[in-house]
């Protein structure tokens, strides 16, 4: 398994739809890092986004794994990056 940095940045316009799925997105993110997948993850204090630290065999992996947040189904995020990260030091 390899590390993942993602970073998501917000679509504007979809706001309210984050706020309507908020509650699952949560409860989604919660499951996945009690399942070890999720190593971290919070939003932006400017609310443009939230970065999350992921698991996974491949980049293509990770893409795949994202595709299960409610806020993916539901279009409230405007763009993805998915970076593979080479961890010098910290928990993992």
């Amino acid at each position: 398994m390899a590390l993942f940095a993602v970073e998501y940045t917000y679509a504007p316009e979809a706001a309210a739809v984050r706020d309507e799925f908020r509650p699952e997105h949560r409860g989604w993110l919660g499951a996945q890092h009690e399942a070890g997948r999720l190593q971290f993850v919070g939003p932006f204090a400017d609310g443009s986004g939230a970065h999350l630290m992921i698991t996974a065999d491949d980049a293509d992996s990770a893409r795949e794994f994202l595709t299960g947040d409610p806020f993916a189904r539901e279009s409230a995020i405007a763009a993805v990056s998915v970076r593979e990260l080479t961890q010098v030091y910290g928990p993992y």
